[in-house]
């Protein structure tokens, strides 16, 4: 199954919302520290309410170690990026992949782009900024789960 990874998050509420997404979704979370808040339950319940018992999530101490464990378990790091090289609608997802948002403050620095399998993007109008973290996590994760898919059916 894909999985979501956070690069050092800056926005609890955030977090919580993507939390919740994964829990409905059944995909486990990475969360990159240092995060912008305490990572706890406590600072995602009020997005990820009583939704946050269902999903499963993983914290790493940094990139370094997060990079080692993925490739040791040998997982693509597709990063979804404003600067991506193509749109996540033209992208092949494969089972295992880690989709991995940046910080909503900065992104990613280049270091993690240097090591990322693949950059994609949400394409949008052009002059705007970005989309919302959890927004732009839902719509590629749909779009991965669909095209393997894997959506869970209740």
């Amino acid at each position: 199954m894909i999985r979501i990874a956070l690069y050092q998050p800056d926005i609890a509420q955030n977090t919580g919302t993507i939390l919740r997404l994964a829990a409905c979704l059944g995909i486990d979370v990475d969360i990159i520290e240092p995060a912008g808040f305490p990572v706890s339950d406590k600072a995602f319940r009020r997005s990820g309410m009583d939704y946050l018992d269902h999903v499963a999530w993983k914290r790493h101490d940094d990139m370094a170690s997060f990079d080692a464990w993925r490739r040791q378990d040998g997982r693509r790091l597709v990063l979804m990026t404003t600067q991506g090289a193509r749109p996540y609608t033209e992208f092949t997802f494969r089972p295992g992949d880690l989709l991995m948002a940046g910080r909503e403050s900065a992104g990613v620095p280049q270091a993690v782009h240097e090591v990322a399998d693949a950059r994609i993007v949400v394409p949008m109008r052009p002059g705007l900024r970005s989309l919302n973290v959890a927004v732009a996590t839902a719509m590629v994760t749909g779009e991965a789960l669909r095209q393997l898919a894997a959506f869970p059916m209740g």
